[in-house]
């Protein structure tokens, strides 16, 4: 009945419940606001420090420039050596870091061709760039100055025509380009002009104007790579090809050497023109203070601002801001620096005309001579007038007084400026991916020092466009992503979380709109043991949490069919959906409302070895193996040509990704696209992770929440940055094909437990040990905290306890794991080098010794509250863990959580204790500068600032006081309970049992033959679809299911089945007289709101699932005498393991003891000062041990500190290119209406046909029925064509014809009406019009 009141119209019904399917978490609001404040900072800053960069170095120019004042002739020494600083700092910082990639990552050799190409380019490049601004420029004036590097284009103008020309196409910039060439060249004909016909007899200047244009022009092949790629790439000549490729491949080397040569060549220019000039080195040495301090200051500004100015650049870029943040700001340099340095001359000019009062003709070569040239050299007082007055000077040599001169000159820079303005206009049409390759941006990793805002323009991508081109974004290859949940015993609101999660998806990539083309996806999700024994049945049913499942699926439709704003709603039809018997147990195939796929495989575990790992192996061989691999291999088998064969599978594997989920993980759309953009730009990122919120509530969740931050934060973003992240969490990652398809990886995965530390490291952080696979074959991974993922955390203390209990044993035993192959993985690995190793050694010595550190640490505290001595207070401390320590061994698991919860209770208080004696002792001593109280604001003032750096998650740092008071109970009692329990290798979560069946009601007799006919129809139904499954299947005996023990018997997990199979002769004969034999059945029967139609797998796929199973995950037989043997080795590993960590953790209390004892002799004593760093005569001492742990712990986290600054930028650059390029509601075509007229138009997984609907409709024919019996019925059946043995499946479907709705109801009664009816056959779907 409750279905058929759905069904009712109930205008007066207007409230409902409506889970909430947007996203609650992500601060969208204030991440628009952190996108225009971080935009308008960067186009400062880029405009700023260009303009100081270049104003600076002019400055340097001008200094140089004979007849300035500020320094004088003797002096010039000291600006040309500023100058070939600034020239080659570029090439030292690029050398420093190509040293670094070629020791830790590639030093690939080039060939002897590659080499002499690249020698000759940086040898006349630099050679050019000395040329210009050490011997050239001090000989002209300031506007020259500022605009010849304009000039530098020229070269790259007339490259552009080529490589357009080349690309044989009508290109957008060929135009721009030519105009460019036509205006640069017009610049340095008017340049000549000026200067040599100003005094044609000048022999000296016109030298200098010759070595202007000729060094320009060598300097304008320094960005010959960024055409010569295109070049090549269209030509027909290999050695072309050849060369462009080894460029590529050997960036490095070839990097170390051209910065060697940019070094040594300018050095060789600058040595030997400092002599020829008739100038002595030895003045370098003895600088007079005050301009000693204005060269390094100016040089200072310079090199500090340029490096600056190339990062921000970058940042802007992949900010994806290229015309708002990079180009005009860098546009509006030019011209600021012009603005700048000569509106101070006109301004001083204007005054000295004023001052004359009229009394004598004024005029620039009247005040050069008396003013600027006349003046008295004083650095005594404002240093502002001097330099105006020097870069007044060096305008002096042309009459600007003269309009003739004046023309020239504002021609020469007019030209220079458009010629550059439109050989760089194609940047305004870049298009570039979100977050973009720094070598995929500029071509060169070289900035030059001397003209940065040219050099950053000039070294950006050049591509070829039309104007189709030019109006869309670059293109990009299509991704296939399989989503891939694992399940077990999640309850109802977890379920909705992830299934809310994957239909936003669904809506937010449609997957039949043509304007989505970046990525399809397709949603598996692997439900374990979702079968359960029921009374009288021949097979197993699917149990309780997998009907939860189909249930809230169907909810979760039904919101998302409803989501339209309209003032009364109407009930969508669900469309049919699909049920497959598999020889795992069954699959369910849902097709969502925008045409994505969700595949949920019901694993039974008598048939298919259940637990997480052997999940996600199924998945991966499933869809990599089956699906991905076997249409190659047919291909190849009916001939196709292997080699194309292979550059197909590389490239789909290489573009198939798959996201690991757990049961109840919430997620937005906007979080699978930050991963997607970490691995489509990295091709060696073998998976990446992202942010993981914990929710619930409770002091357990604020424990972990504050927890969870802080390893993100810190831990995960320093292993991001100094080598590779380790642990990619199974609940929310992406991972590659490619990597997972690797050597040793998946194969290796796949391999069963049969050694005790196997247990330990593989099923009990699989997804950890997955990691330490990828790294050790060379890929890297990484963390991404701009994707935010929120995941069930346990609310429970033994919930929490059992789960770090897996953890943190495997943690270490992978840790170990990469330690152990360190020479082999930094071999293969580029991202994890043996100074990180080192670094992860270190981490992991923490941990083994925080059980001791922690006594330590409340030893301190007693020692101040109870006024005893250290060595007093340290024993008192180490009872109580110890006696813990020992009623491990002896007492259950049970008793040793509750002892390990009163521990907690009463460590909490101690923490407390602790505090208050640090506070307290700060107080007393009067003075914070002491180590304990040092450490302890320095981490808190670290803490803070994290905090802040991550806004939308400040408010997470009020838990931080839960998670301190918790950190004895977390690093001392939760370490021995790990290390005491490390042979239970049970899961320990969600343990709970399998959900009872209904009972059973007693029926009246004609329910009891209307059941009996069900049973006997579904039990004929089942034979005759499964066949041969169903005689694979073992039954069992009628019995009802038995509940899982409250605490099962620690045997090993996750390879060894838990279930006792009974023993085949024991049985008694089965009573079949469950009312439905046919587990598909009682699915279609329970699904009343989603039709589900039983399909069948093809042979191909069932007989690759039993040959896998058969190989990989056939359940193994309940061994008692193999159980027995792993736990003997378990038990043995675990003492080997707890002695080795105990005594170490003994050791060090030892050595602490010892040294407390003797503390006057072996300790050191720190002088103890007042805030204001005055001594206070008193000392602090501390032993050494203690004092390099602090320290050594301190710098470790100073480490993770700067590794989060640093990674926040990059979070940052991502957010704000995400908001560009992909905005939150993102505006697609409009949703075509699954259903039109009463009929389906566009359904996978329809049963109904629009062609047959058509011919029906166009039939005049109406079959009128007086009396329909079963005979009858099955005789319409055979006349309309359709063939079907059984008729219980009968649905009656009222048809509005104006509405387009069709509304399914069960026949109820035998009325004689007119309606519409459906009869569900195989196909096509009839409509048959009946009377009874």
């Amino acid at each position: 009945m409750e279905d058929e009141d759905r069904q009712t119209n109930r205008p007066w019904d207007i409230a409902r419940e409506f889970p909430n399917i947007e996203d609650e978490h992500t601060p969208w609001k204030l991440l628009k606001l952190l996108k225009f404040i971080s935009l308008s900072i960067v186009a400062i800053f880029v405009f700023g420090l260009a303009l100081c960069s270049k104003t600076s170095f002019l400055l340097l120019i001008t200094l140089a420039n004979e007849g300035t004042l500020i320094l004088s002739e003797e002096q010039k020494p000291v600006a040309l050596l500023c100058i070939g600083c600034a020239l080659i700092t570029s090439s030292v910082l690029l050398f420093l870091k190509s040293i670094w990639k070629a020791c830790y990552k590639t030093s690939k050799l080039p060939r002897k061709d590659t080499m002499a190409v690249i020698l000759f380019f940086e040898i006349i490049v630099s050679a050019g760039s000395a040329i210009l601004v050490i011997v050239a420029m001090p000989h002209f004036d300031i506007v020259t100055n500022v605009t010849i590097f304009n000039g530098v284009g020229i070269l790259s103008a007339l490259l552009q025509v080529i490589a357009q020309c080349s690309a044989k196409e009508r290109n957008q910039f060929l135009l721009p380009s030519l105009c460019a060439f036509i205006f640069l060249l017009l610049g340095f004909i008017l340049f000549g002009v000026l200067y040599i016909m100003k005094d044609p007899t000048n022999t000296q200047m016109i030298i200098w104007v010759g070595l202007a244009i000729g060094s320009s022009l060598l300097v304008s092949f320094n960005w010959w790579e960024n055409y010569f790629r295109l070049i090549a790439k269209t030509s027909r000549n290999q050695l072309l090809k050849n060369i462009c490729e080894d460029m590529k491949n050997c960036q490095n080397i070839l990097h170390i050497i051209s910065s060697l040569l940019r070094i040594a060549v300018t050095a060789s220019v600058l040595g030997a023109y400092v002599p020829l000039s008739q100038m002595d080195w030895d003045i370098v040495r003895s600088i007079p203070g005050r301009e000693t301090r204005i060269i390094a200051i100016i040089i200072g500004v310079q090199l500090v601002s340029s490096a600056l100015c190339h990062w921000f650049s970058l940042a802007a870029c992949k900010m994806h801001a290229l015309r708002r943040c990079f180009i005009v700001p860098l546009y509006l340099a030019s011209l600021a620096v012009m603005v700048l340095l000569i509106v101070p001359v006109i301004v001083y000019y204007e005054d000295y005309k004023l001052g004359l009062n009229g009394t004598a003709s004024a005029n620039f070569t009247g005040y050069c001579a008396t003013v600027v040239d006349g003046r008295n050299r004083t650095l005594t007082g404002n240093m502002f007038p001097e330099l105006v007055l020097d870069v007044t000077h060096t305008l002096c040599y042309l009459d600007m007084s003269a309009m003739i001169d004046i023309g020239l000159l504002t021609g020469t820079a007019v030209s220079w400026w458009l010629g550059f303005v439109l050989v760089t206009i194609h940047i305004f049409y870049l298009s570039v991916y979100r977050i973009q390759r720094t070598q995929d941006l500029f071509i060169r990793r070289l900035y030059e020092g001397a003209f940065v805002e040219q050099s950053l323009l000039l070294n950006t991508r050049f591509d070829i466009q039309n104007k189709e081109q030019t109006k869309k974004w670059r293109p990009v290859e299509m991704l296939n992503i399989y989503l891939c949940a694992t399940m077990w015993h999640e309850t109802y609101d977890e379920m909705m979380n992830i299934v809310i999660s994957v239909f936003r998806l669904d809506r937010y990539r449609p997957k039949n709109n043509p304007k989505v083309n970046d990525f399809t996806f397709e949603v598996h999700i692997y439900f374990d043991d979702a079968f359960q024994d029921v009374d009288g049945g021949r097979e197993r049913h699917l149990n309780e949490y997998g009907k939860m499942l189909v249930q809230s699926i169907t909810e979760v439709y039904n919101i998302f069919l409803s989501t339209e704003d309209k003032l009364f709603r109407e009930r969508h039809h669900i469309p049919d959906q699909k049920v497959i018997r598999t020889p795992y147990g069954g699959r369910l195939i849902v097709t969502m409302p925008e045409g994505n796929n969700i595949v949920i495989h019901f694993k039974d575990k008598m048939l298919i070895r259940h637990k997480k790992r052997w999940s996600q192996i199924m998945y991966l061989y499933y869809l990599l193996g089956w699906k991905l691999m076997s249409k190659y291999y047919n291909r190849w088998k009916d001939g196709d040509i292997e080699k194309e064969l292979k550059a197909e599978v590389e490239k789909e594997i290489n573009n198939t990704y798959i996201l690991a989920l757990d049961g109840d993980t919430d997620f937005q759309p906007s979080s699978v696209m930050m991963l997607i953009d970490r691995l489509r730009m990295y091709p060696k990122v073998g998976a990446a992770c992202a942010r993981i919120h914990p929710t619930g509530a409770g002091p357990a969740v604020w424990f972990q929440k504050f927890e969870y931050a802080v390893s993100h934060w810190l831990q995960k973003t320093a292993e991001h940055v100094f080598g590779s992240v380790l642990c990619s969490p199974g609940c929310f990652s992406l991972f590659r094909a490619k990597a997972l398809m690797d050597n040793n990886v998946m194969k290796t995965y796949a391999s069963r437990s049969i050694q005790a530390s196997h247990y330990i490291q593989h099923d009990q952080g699989e997804d950890r040990w997955l990691c330490t696979l990828l790294l050790q074959q060379g890929w890297r991974v990484e963390y991404n905290a701009a994707s935010d993922a929120y995941t069930n955390a346990p609310e429970d203390f033994k919930e929490l306890y059992n789960q770090r209990r897996r953890w943190g044993p495997s943690t270490l035993a992978n840790i170990s794991d990469l330690l152990g192959s360190t020479t082999t993985t930094s071999k293969k690995n580029t991202s994890v080098s043996k100074l990180y190793l080192f670094y992860q050694m270190f981490i992991m010595c923490t941990i083994v010794l925080s059980p001791a550190t922690i006594c330590l640490m409340i030893a301190s505290g007693l020692a101040f509250v109870l006024r005893i001595h250290s060595a007093a207070a340290l024993v008192i401390a180490i009872i109580p863990p110890a006696i813990y320590l020992g009623l491990c061994y002896k007492i259950k698991e049970k008793i040793q959580l509750t002892i390990a919860a009163l521990l907690s209770v009463m460590y909490a208080f101690l923490m407390l204790v602790v505090i208050i004696s640090i506070i307290g002792s700060m107080i007393i001593e009067e003075t914070i500068l002491t180590p304990s109280s040092m450490f302890i604001i320095v981490m808190a003032c670290i803490y803070i600032i994290t905090a802040i750096m991550h806004p939308q998650e400040f408010t997470l740092i009020f838990y931080s006081f839960v998670y301190i008071l918790c950190v004895p109970s977390a690093y001392l009692v939760l370490i021995i309970y790990s290390m005491v329990n490390l042979d239970n290798i049970s899961w320990g979560t969600r343990e709970t049992s399998v959900i009872k069946q209904e009972t059973k009601v007693k029926l009246t007799g004609a329910e009891k033959a209307r059941r009996s006919f069900q049973r006997f129809a579904s039990w004929f139904k089942c034979c005759g679809k499964s066949g041969q499954q169903t005689q694979s299947r073992p039954l069992r005996s009628g019995q009802h299911s038995v509940p899982e023990p409250e605490d099962p018997e620690l045997q090993p997990q996750n390879t060894i089945v838990e279930d006792n199979v009974s023993d085949p002769d024991a049985q008694q004969s089965p009573v079949f007289d469950h009312p439905v034999q046919c587990w598909v059945t009682k699915i279609q029967e329970s699904s009343t709101e989603m039709r589900l139609l039983e399909d069948s797998v093809d042979q191909e796929e069932e007989q690759f699932w039993r040959d896998f199973m058969e190989k990989y995950l056939k359940p193994l037989p309940n061994d008692k005498e193999y159980q027995a043997k792993i736990k003997q080795e378990l038990r043995e590993l675990k003492n080997k393991v707890t002695f080795v960590f105990f005594i170490l953790n003994a050791m060090w209390l030892v050595a602490a003891f010892t040294l407390q004892l003797f503390e006057e002799v072996l300790s050191i004593s720190i002088p103890i000062y007042t805030v204001f760093l005055e001594p206070t005569g008193k000392f602090f001492t501390m032993d050494p041990i203690a004092f390099m742990f602090i320290v050594g712990f301190a710098i470790t986290v100073i480490i993770q500190f700067l590794a989060m600054l640093y990674h926040r930028i990059g979070t940052l650059i991502h957010y704000v290119a995400y908001l560009d390029t992909e905005p939150k509601e993102q505006q697609l075509q409009e949703k075509q209406n699954s259903y039109q007229a009463g009929r389906q138009v566009s359904s996978e997984t329809s049963v109904s046909s629009t062609d047959s609907w058509s011919e029906f409709e166009e039939s005049d024919e109406e079959l009128n029925v007086t009396d329909v019996t079963g005979d009858g019925l099955r005789v319409l059946v055979a006349q309309t064509g359709a063939v079907h043995g059984l008729y219980q499946d009968l649905f009656i479907r009222s048809f509005y014809e104006g509405e387009g709705l069709l509304e399914q109801s069960m026949m109820l009664n035998t009325q004689k009406q007119y309606v519409l009816k459906a009869l569900v056959v195989c196909r096509p779907l009839v409509f048959l019009k009946l009377r009874f």
